[in-house]
């Protein structure tokens, strides 16, 4: 057994991620930013591949971000640094880039912020500037909380703000249905440019979240509803494990996921798997049961409409005005519990060091654990006591260490404020 204490991966203050990016671009581009802009991770609380089938999910922003310094060109040259690229400038141009696959690809980080341009500019925003930008991100890469979409996402606020776009509004007075464009323009940055078939999942979360609570998101229409989740208040914490595991969304299996729901729906004859109330599920399933892969369609569209009604339930849970404890706080674990079961057993995208993650917080006194993201690897959440956060990150290393996994890390997800600019 370890003695090593668990590794929590802090989130920058605005402050340090505003004088890292800042610092950053000075030393390599020897000039001063217009301004430094950010924009978080997310976990989702519950609904996981319900975004691409149109049902709801429930995520919250992170205060880990990424740190955008950016200054508009007057030319349509794109120049990109990081900490790990600042000895080789990433540059392109926004009259040569295009999508994946083709000659104007974009390689690997780059076609997040770069493509961010391309997107606003087929949805009709022409001739945007080139810019100059500096990334300092700590959102944990390849943990499936969405450090791509923050990239996006902070590369989309910015550009709005310097070329004058008016979409995004402020995070203190945002415009929502700006944002809601934004969101989908990140989308078509994800999809197009760098060849993630995701859904807006993500970006919803990082541009339309609210501080102190969760966003439920009906993914169909886009529309969006703010769901208190103080669980300082109720003296609980969201624990979350970063397995270490490799996370990947664009190597094929999330692409299948996706592809079998719509073959699901198409042969149901509805346009999307929402369409299927959870009372009309059994019938479903059966017409299902027909097909040559009746065994892949039954499982992936049971996990779907089941997740849309555990996301529905916990939602009422949470508005119902009560504290959450007793068997409320209970319903709220089972709801968890069964939605990790279902994504093990139905949508198979889990993984062992997920299953082990999910089971080690059980047993180590959470109300309720499972995975978070597109699976496959990434993370995992536990909802759990306050005194007891750093207890079950330690029973989890410690059942990582017993398996043979390479440790993992941890930190904690506080519901915080959407994509902006920093002071």
């Amino acid at each position: 057994m370890t003695n090593d204490a668990p590794v929590f991966a802090p989130a920058m203050s605005p402050k340090e991620g505003a004088e890292a990016a800042t610092a950053l671009f000075r030393e390599v581009f020897e000039a001063e930013p217009d301004g430094v802009w950010y924009a978080p991770g997310r976990v989702n609380i519950i609904g996981e591949h319900t975004d691409y089938n149109g049902g709801l999910a429930l995520p919250i922003a992170l205060p880990h971000r990424a740190h955008l310094a950016l200054r508009r060109r007057d030319d349509r040259t794109v120049r990109l640094v990081s900490p790990q690229t600042r000895e080789k400038v990433d540059v392109t141009s926004l009259d040569t880039i295009g999508p994946k696959g083709t000659p104007g690809e974009v390689a690997h980080w780059a076609a997040y912020i770069a493509g961010v341009a391309w997107a606003l500019e087929r949805d009709g925003f022409e001739d945007l500037p080139g810019f100059d930008a500096a990334l300092v991100s700590c959102v944990p890469l390849g943990g499936g909380l969405s450090s791509s979409a923050a990239l996006e996402c902070s590369a989309a606020v910015a550009i709005d703000e310097v070329a004058g776009l008016g979409l995004a509004g402020t995070p203190e007075e945002p415009d929502d249905a700006g944002r809601a464009r934004l969101v989908t323009n990140c989308v078509r940055t994800e999809n197009e440019m760098a060849g993630a078939p995701t859904g807006g999942m993500d970006q919803s979360a990082s541009l339309r979240c609210r501080e102190g609570h969760a966003l439920e998101l009906d993914c169909r229409d886009g529309s969006v509803a703010h769901v208190p989740f103080d669980l300082a208040a109720e003296d609980l914490a969201l624990l979350v494990i970063d397995t270490k595991a490799k996370h990947s969304l664009d190597d094929g299996q999330y692409g299948a996921r996706r592809a079998a729901c719509e073959r699901a729906a198409q042969i149901l004859g509805v346009e999307l798997l929402a369409d299927i109330a959870i009372e009309d599920l059994p019938q479903a399933l059966e017409r299902l049961s027909s097909t040559d892969d009746a065994d892949e369609l039954i499982k992936r569209t049971r996990h779907v409409v089941t997740e849309i009604d555990r996301t529905r339930r916990l939602v009422d849970l949470l508005q119902d005005g009560r504290p959450l404890r007793g068997e409320k706080l209970a319903e709220a674990g089972r709801l968890m519990d069964a939605s990790h079961e279902s994504l093990r057993v139905d949508y198979e995208c889990t993984c062992p060091e997920l299953d082990v993650a999910v089971e080690a917080a059980r047993a180590a006194g959470a109300h309720g654990a499972r995975m978070t993201g597109g699976g496959f690897g990434g993370s995992a959440i536990a909802l759990v006591d306050a005194k007891t956060v750093h207890d079950v990150a330690a029973a989890v290393a410690q059942a990582y260490e017993r398996e043979g996994f390479n440790p993992p890390a941890f930190l904690d997800a506080v519901p915080a404020a959407p994509a902006g600019r920093l002071p």
